[in-house]
């Protein structure tokens, strides 16, 4: 009786043995979800970003142009000056005594000339009766000609010390903001050379002075030429400067000079741009980094910062094929615009595009592909991330408490055990 039970037990335990071993039949996961785009070419401003430097728009030297003591400086530096506003005072008594010097010779040349007109009228009136003499009238017509000339000459000796007295007083050429003073008062100026007293900057506009490589331009005019970009001219090509803090100037600007020689030096082509400056915030001197926008490219791609990868070989997006496969395309990005990469080449129209779940996919894997919305990406807390997805937001412990929970309970089930033996 009790081996047919120890037969019966046996079996039962080899049945339960196998049945423990044998493994449960592995499924194969589905497909991962990803969000992906379509690419869609467009047609999109041309920009590049630049540094250039800031100059204004004229600039004038306040020089003296008449010797003499410089007795005051009459503006206050650093001021906003109107065009001829006085800025110095010069002393203006050697001045003075030449303009009256002149006026005492044009008197003589003057009185000089009226007593050689009489006699030269009254030889002419008596010549006809051959009371005068051939040479005597030419004689006397002569030296009344030269006391005309004489006239003349003081005439223009004496506007010419008016203008010298009037440059004692010393203004401004333009309408701008006045400069330090370069000479002190007292100081002898314009005895031998003009002497610099101040200058005077319009700032209101400003230029901006840049440079392009030859060969960058070289290559945006070949593509001009394929028809891939359409360049503006002058007048047309706008700028727009960054400030100190990140923010844009509110005032674009447009490019107004471009060189049509290359510099030896640099191998690269000046180029200029005028920039309004109403509120004069910006100054001249200063580098600021802008923004051109030089022309309009054709069939370009904006892609979300978080598609594109990169890796030693350049830049690369995933996309889910017609086949519903995940394939690599090597593209050329032409850096950031409007929170997107711009994408130059690589893509075809209608790709998709892979921008969420980059990370769960492989090359040659399938995928299934579901409109990205972006709303609901940064609604899950998906940060837009240059050269690659945006990271899974943090969840609370949650699931850390449950197995801390469960830990505990199994320490105190060996306890309980104890306690019962």
């Amino acid at each position: 009786m009790i081996a047919p039970l120890r037969s019966l037990a046996l079996t039962c335990a080899v049945a339960v043995a196998l049945t423990a071993c044998k493994k449960p039949e592995q499924q194969t996961p589905p497909p991962p979800e990803v969000g992906v785009i379509d690419a869609k070419p467009q047609t999109l401003p041309l920009q590049r970003e630049l540094v250039g430097r800031l100059s204004p728009y004229r600039s004038a030297d306040v020089r003296a142009r008449v010797p003499g003591v410089l007795l005051k400086r009459v503006y206050q530096e650093g001021a906003d000056v109107k065009q001829g506003q006085v800025l110095f005072l010069i002393d203006p008594a050697p001045l003075r005594a030449s303009l009256n010097a002149s006026q005492a010779e044009l008197a003589s040349a003057q009185a000089t000339y009226a007593n050689a007109k009489a006699a030269a009228n009254r030889a002419r009136s008596l010549a006809p009766q051959k009371y005068v003499s051939k040479s005597d009238l030419d004689a006397a017509e002569a030296t009344e000609r030269t006391a005309a000339a004489a006239v003349q000459q003081a005439q223009a000796a004496l506007t010419s010390a008016k203008i010298n007295l009037g440059y004692a007083e010393v203004t401004s050429p333009i309408s701008g903001r006045a400069g330090k003073q370069q000479v002190t008062e007292g100081a002898l100026v314009g005895q031998g050379d003009v002497t610099l007293l101040t200058t005077v900057d319009q700032l209101d506009p400003l230029y901006v002075n840049f440079s392009m490589s030859v060969d960058e331009l070289t290559q945006m005019r070949a593509a001009q030429a394929k028809g891939q970009l359409a360049l503006s001219g002058d007048g047309k090509s706008t700028v727009q400067v960054k400030l100190a803090d990140g923010t844009l100037y509110d005032q674009p600007g447009t490019l107004d000079f471009s060189s049509t020689t290359v510099d030896p030096t640099t191998g690269a082509v000046s180029l200029r741009a005028v920039l309004p400056n109403p509120q004069q915030i910006l100054l001249p001197g200063a580098f600021v980094s802008f923004q051109a926008t030089l022309g309009e490219r054709n069939n370009a791609f904006l892609v979300p910062l978080q598609a594109l990868q990169r890796d030693t070989t350049g830049g690369y997006v995933l996309v889910v094929g017609k086949d519903g496969k995940v394939a690599r395309k090597n593209v050329k990005s032409e850096g950031q615009q409007g929170g997107n990469w711009l994408v130059s080449g690589g893509l075809d129209a209608g790709d998709k595009v892979i921008v969420a779940g980059v990370q769960k996919v492989k090359e040659g894997a399938p995928a299934t592909a579901k409109p990205w919305d972006p709303a609901s990406a940064a609604a899950n807390g998906q940060a837009p991330a240059a050269g690659g997805a945006a990271p899974a937001a943090a969840k609370p412990d949650a699931a850390a408490k449950p197995a801390d929970a469960t830990a505990d309970k199994a320490d105190a089930a060996p306890a309980a055990e104890s306690n019962k033996q």
